[in-house]
């Protein structure tokens, strides 16, 4: 047995342990060699009183984290052969301890490759489906212009609840049409592949209806259409509609989603909450009357972010909320909307500090200042 309390084994330690913590792959690979080369190092300094002849089992147990079928085969019958060699060194070769320890390694390697083929067949699998999400993503999610009028620049950013999906229930979309320039960001009930899905049917409504009807109380009512065929029982969706027809105006309409927020030229914060708010989609019938638009300041210099509650509503070790107020001032920290959403984004992340508990979707409208426009000009 390997006493824990002796100065070779707690040297081994502290060497095993300064070598794991690099967690790179390549060294990853290579960590199964350095710890049986410690171990015949400290073995045959020692002699057979050392008793850290089965610590050479760990070759093999730390290959299938990181090797293949092959790698993790020979890694193990060097351990074999490592063991079977310093027990003839130490004169302690078919000792009952020695052949115990050598049975130990054979059984420890095959269930290495056993586990490692799974490792391999589960990577396999999970980058299938990645590629497929990533073509989903790219289907449902497009890549949003640059730009959305003179002088209006455009940036997104999504972070989706599960990793390996990539995609999920929150949307966003920028359509230029005959009528301006229309964005929808919102928000599906639930999760899941049923959430992608009623997303799917709400962008593919509105990249109809944006160029088909003259006013945006009419692509409410068209996705209102869409959304009564799909949604059943009491599922509904969140979102906000926009409209940019030049001027110094957004037109908006709200479907019970979080308020858009409002950065003026002057540094000023405020969440622009319709006088009006209008039920979420997929409850019309609940709704006397029809949404109407209201209107948000856009002048030179101002900045709106659409967001989800993703957003707002993720929460740190402490269970404190993101407070996007106090984090508004990142937007101003690039020249490029893109660069400015990134760092939001980016200190949402630090401040959760693990994976998000529900998707986040956020879009910034930037008018850039009239100087800046004359001096691109």
């Amino acid at each position: 047995m390997v006493s824990l309390g002796s100065t070779k084994t707690r040297t081994f330690l502290r060497l095993l342990a300064s070598i794991g913590t690099t967690g790179t792959q390549d060294t990853l690979k290579l960590l199964p060699f350095v710890v049986m080369a410690v171990v015949a190092v400290i073995d045959f300094g020692s002699g057979p009183t050392s008793g850290l002849l089965p610590l050479l089992a760990l070759g093999p147990a730390f290959a299938s984290v990181a090797c293949g079928l092959a790698r993790t085969t020979v890694i193990g019958v060097v351990a074999l052969v490592l063991c079977v060699a310093l027990g003839l060194y130490n004169d302690i070769l078919w000792t009952p301890r020695t052949n115990i320890t050598m049975f130990a390694i054979l059984g420890v390697t095959v269930a290495s490759v056993l586990a490692s083929a799974g490792r391999l067949r589960h990577e396999r699998q999970l980058a299938d489906v990645r590629s497929v999400a990533e073509a989903a993503q790219r289907v449902l999610l497009r890549p949003v212009p640059r730009r959305a009028g003179p002088g209006i620049g455009v940036a997104v950013s999504y972070t989706s609840a599960t990793a390996e999906a990539r995609i999920g229930g929150d949307l966003y979309e920028v359509v230029t049409t005959p009528h301006g320039v229309r964005i929808i960001v919102g928000d599906v009930q639930g999760k899941g592949l049923e959430a992608v899905e009623t997303a799917a049917v709400v962008l593919g409504a509105f990249r109809e209806a944006a160029h088909d009807e003259k006013k945006l109380q009419g692509v409410v009512a068209r996705l209102e259409k869409a959304l009564t065929r799909e949604l059943s029982g009491e599922q509904f969706v969140t979102a906000v509609l926009a409209e940019i027809r030049g001027g110094s105006t957004i037109a908006v309409i709200n479907c019970g989603h979080p308020p858009p927020m409002v950065l003026d030229a002057e540094g000023t914060i405020w969440f622009a909450d319709p006088p009006d708010e209008a039920l979420p989609l997929g409850m019309s019938a609940l709704q006397a009357s029809k949404p109407q638009p209201h209107h948000i300041p856009f002048e030179p210099g101002d900045q709106v972010l659409f967001y989800t509650d993703g957003v707002i509503e993720a929460r740190n070790g402490f269970g404190e909320f993101y407070p996007l107020p106090e984090r508004a001032h990142l937007l101003d920290g690039e020249d490029d909307p893109q660069g400015s959403l990134d760092a939001l984004r980016a200190d949402l992340l630090q401040h959760v500090g693990r994976p998000l508990g529900d998707d986040a979707a956020m879009l910034l409208l930037r008018h850039r200042a009239v100087q800046e426009n004359s001096s691109a000009a």
